[in-house]
């Protein structure tokens, strides 16, 4: 009895601490589907569809959100690219100062967001930038470099450098290389850093705070409102960013595992 007691006692920790992270997330999408009486949606009053329906009927909403989805959108482009090439530069080459780099590029990940928040504040007001939507996706591209740069090198770390040595042997240049080799292997590694830039970007607030000005994003938005009363549209909106996020890890997991199947056949092929 003992014996078995013991062997439960790691699963049940494992499930309570799944219910526990997960619980937010399901209380966001049940409360999606209320129908409060007025603004304060912490009561369960009734079950409708209408807030899907209405969700982009209040342009105070769907305006922040746009502003969100555009500075998510375009600092995720750019940070994903510069992010990969400095991993790539850190990875395989040797270079003078590569070691301060590579202590250095760790700081915006360590620094609390407050520090870094009132640091861009500064800088913006010392050299007189006019703070607005540019300003914020400076600084969202900023913090994001950093662990886009640790997730590509984490997957260069795995990578079998002899796939790309045969293509070389084949004759093809360093371009026909990388995109014919090395860009599909690392693919998987440049998106998992790609969602993870863009989840950072679209829910950050405090390094947002110092950097909008007068343009507000949905964060700062959902702030403003949970001082009188949140509206369900908000859940709305956070259940449908879940989901589309949750459809691109799936996605994912899918074309890893088929990737997997798929490689034993083509040895046997070869």
């Amino acid at each position: 009895m003992r014996a078995r007691l013991a062997g439960l006692a790691l699963p049940g920790f494992t499930g309570l601490l799944l219910l526990f992270l997960f619980a937010p997330i399901a209380v966001m999408i049940a409360f999606s589907f209320n129908d409060p009486a007025g603004r304060q949606n912490i009561t369960w009053q009734g079950f409708t569809l209408r807030n899907y329906v209405d969700v982009w009927g209040r342009s105070e909403i769907t305006d922040a959100m746009t502003t969100s989805l555009g500075v998510a959108v375009i600092s995720t482009i750019f940070a994903t690219a510069f992010g990969t090439m400095i991993g790539l530069a850190l990875t395989r080459y040797d270079f003078r100062g590569r070691w301060i780099m590579n202590l250095l590029i760790f700081i915006p990940m360590t620094a609390p967001e407050i520090i870094l928040g009132a640091s861009l504040l500064t800088l913006w007001v010392s050299f007189g930038v006019e703070r607005g939507f540019l300003t914020i996706l400076a600084a969202h591209i900023m913090f994001n470099i950093s662990f886009v740069v640790v997730t590509v090198r984490a997957r260069l770390a795995g990578m079998n450098r002899s796939l790309e040595e045969a293509g070389m042997d084949l004759y093809a240049d360093g371009r026909t290389t990388f995109w014919k080799v090395t860009f599909p292997l690392i693919f998987p590694g440049v998106l998992s850093a790609a969602l993870l830039a863009f989840a950072l970007s679209i829910d950050d607030y405090v390094i947002t705070v110092f950097s909008a000005g007068s343009v507000e994003t949905f964060p700062l938005w959902v702030y403003g409102a949970s001082r009188l009363g949140i509206p369900p549209e908000v859940n709305v909106l956070g259940t449908l960013i879940f989901l589309v996020a949750f459809a691109f890890i799936g996605v994912q997991l899918w074309a890893q595992r088929r990737q997997g199947k798929a490689a034993p056949i083509t040895l046997v092929g070869r």
